[in-house]
């Protein structure tokens, strides 16, 4: 079973590298494509965490979030082992480590996580994000539902 949801997250660490190699490969950093109102495909380089936080910290943030993510991939793949027969919790942590290390080989490869989804509303755009930015939230959301489903009532 552990295998199962290992290989989800290889599947989620593969689709997130095709997607920013294929970006990288065919726009040129800022260059953006609208491809219908609201959206567009942009390059973008993250070297903060979600939202860019930290992005001005002067290089420091590189392994303080290479750190946090192998940290918490370990805790996941141990949490994985403990609670295999939890489907939906274990997908969710499946999605979440996918994710993170998807971004963890962006910080140590170039020191920028890699960033081409842009939702945007008028003139206000939505940070830009990329495939492990959403199976990290869609992780996120089913955590937060998992912990409201099923829960045995208090005597």
């Amino acid at each position: 079973m552990l295998s199962r949801w290992l290989g989800l997250s290889a599947l989620v660490i593969i689709l997130d590298q095709i997607s920013k190699i294929w970006i990288t490969s065919h726009f040129m950093y800022g260059e953006s494509l609208a491809i219908f109102s609201l959206f567009n495909l942009v390059l973008a380089h993250n070297t903060g965490a979600a939202f860019s936080f930290l992005s001005d910290a002067g290089g420091m943030q590189r392994w303080l979030f290479s750190a946090i993510a192998i940290i918490a991939s370990i805790w996941i793949v141990w949490l994985l082992r403990r609670h295999v027969q939890q489907k939906l919790f274990c997908l969710a942590l499946a999605l979440i480590l996918g994710g993170a290390l998807g971004n963890l080989i962006d910080r140590i490869a170039y020191g920028y996580v890699v960033d081409f989804l842009d939702f945007y509303w008028g003139v206000y755009h939505f940070p830009a994000f990329n495939l492990a930015d959403s199976a990290i939230t869609c992780g996120a959301a089913l955590m937060l539902l998992e912990s409201f489903m099923n829960k045995p009532e208090k005597t």
